[in-house]
């Protein structure tokens, strides 16, 4: 089966290049496989610290569940509390005082 490639042109700074280099012939492969690596693992990298972000949400929720913290009541005041705010920002520039 034939891989697809296409061909693209970036600017890199010269010690970004030489790096890219090093990696190549460390690893002895080409300067294109170092980058299709580097992107593939910088990638996984940013799924798993999403991941673990919502984990983390989650784990707080629960938490919160867990004190018996009423969702529905605090969105409720939540948004009575930006109404208020809001009512109060408009009618200071209602008032020419």
């Amino acid at each position: 089966m034939a891989v697809t490639s296409i061909k693209s042109t970036y600017s890199l700074d010269v010690e970004t290049v030489r790096t890219l280099e090093a990696l190549a012939r460390r690893w002895n492969v080409s300067k294109s496989e170092v980058l299709r690596r580097a992107i593939r693992a910088a990638a996984g990298e940013e799924s798993q610290g999403v991941r673990k972000k919502l984990e983390a949400l989650d784990r707080w929720q629960a938490s919160l569940k867990a004190q018996g913290i009423d969702f529905a009541a605090w969105e409720q005041d939540a948004r009575a509390e930006r109404r208020a705010s809001s009512i109060k920002r408009m009618s200071a520039f209602d008032d020419p005082s």
